[in-house]
């Protein structure tokens, strides 16, 4: 999403573009599709109207603990709820028609940098150059590889898992339900759907054999998650899954990629806030990609500016939601976070500002 949201901005501006994309879209990807209020006023500055998509309006936030204590309380800015299968493909539509060549089914397999060029391998066999090259291909590639970034060496527990379900829930509540070694979230997206996505390890599917049976052991424990699995209409046969999510610490540039969206950084999804922050990335690098263009930046100059924008926007947070994220996962622990936030509902809505933005 960041890629497309840059792709469109720059193309708009006269300059030329092409997107590289594995798969064709439209298609599903393992993302909470929840998005804040506060990325609003830069959509709307590029004229990207999401009201066409009939997104849901999300306006409260609720919290269960493991055994079924819960909160809920009103979001500051609020959000919307929309599948990545229909902005994605809104966003595509919008960048084709700003010029952008989008080579669908095309993998990039390798990127070099010389003689201030780089040249871009494809799976085909294929090669082409650019001036610039932004990576925003998501949490985890083979590309980081390529890159030599030390996260990809590092295992990770954790898999993501998700849904599209029927339900019968507020459409304007976001809630967030957590379970041994793991925590689910389920919104409304457009039409009468529900995204349903949870985090959780491979230690807890390995100790249960299968998805559905970690379902039914582990994440059924909690009252609210069991109704869902026992009442909702599941859309698909099979889930989207992703392994080896890595929230470790990133850069933002590697080898003279800019990197964007989760490829810079990964907040943790109990955050709700990854979405939004994949479309400031693309802002903060485009408006740094403007500066290099008109001549006031050299390429040094570019990437030291967007490490250092990025830095100031976004490493907190960061660090904001993986220190959040220890204080869930475990039951006993999680139930006296539950408890006590139930009583300072300002604590949470004081972790929310420390995990969100403002308006940009």
């Amino acid at each position: 999403m960041a890629g497309l949201v840059s792709s469109i901005r720059l193309a708009r501006a006269g300059v030329a573009v092409t997107l590289f994309e594995r798969k064709a879209y439209p298609f599903h990807k393992v993302c909470g599709e929840y998005i804040s209020n506060e990325v609003l006023p830069f959509l709307e500055s590029l004229q990207i109207d999401v009201s066409c998509l009939q997104p849901s309006q999300i306006r409260h936030f609720s919290l269960s603990s493991p055994a079924g204590k819960s909160l809920t309380l009103p979001l500051d800015l609020g959000g919307f709820g929309i599948s990545r299968y229909a902005l994605d493909f809104y966003l595509a539509r919008l960048a084709r028609a700003a010029g952008v060549s989008i080579i669908e089914k095309t993998q990039v397999q390798e990127v070099s940098f010389r003689d201030d060029q780089f040249i871009l391998q494809l799976a085909n066999g294929e090669q082409t150059a650019a001036d610039l090259v932004l990576g925003s291909y998501g949490k985890r590639s083979h590309l980081d590889r390529q890159l030599n970034r030390p996260f990809f060496g590092q295992s990770s527990p954790y898999i993501g898992v998700k849904y599209h379900v029927k339900t019968n829930m507020a459409r304007d509540l976001i809630s967030l339900h957590n379970f041994q070694d793991g925590y689910a979230g389920i919104s409304a997206i457009e039409e009468d759907k529900f995204c349903f996505c949870y985090l959780t390890t491979r230690a807890n599917l390995k100790a249960t054999g299968s998805i559905p049976a970690m379902e039914k052991q582990v994440l059924s424990q909690n009252p609210y998650l069991k109704k869902i699995f026992n009442e909702a209409e599941f859309m698909w046969p099979q889930p989207e899954v992703i392994n080896e999510i890595s929230f470790a610490p990133k850069t933002c540039v590697e080898n003279h990629v800019l990197l964007c969206g989760d490829a810079a950084g990964m907040i943790t999804p109990l955050c709700g806030n990854g979405m939004a922050m994949a479309i400031h990335s693309a802002k903060i690098m485009t408006d740094e990609i403007f500066r290099y263009i008109d001549g006031t930046y050299n390429r040094t100059d570019l990437e030291n500016a967007y490490t250092e924008k990025w830095r100031q926007q976004f490493s907190r947070r960061l660090w904001v939601g993986r220190t959040v994220q220890r204080l869930f996962g475990r039951p006993l622990l999680t139930e006296m976070v539950v408890t006590t936030l139930k009583q300072v509902p300002a604590g949470v809505r004081f972790l929310m500002k420390q995990t969100h933005g403002k308006p940009f």
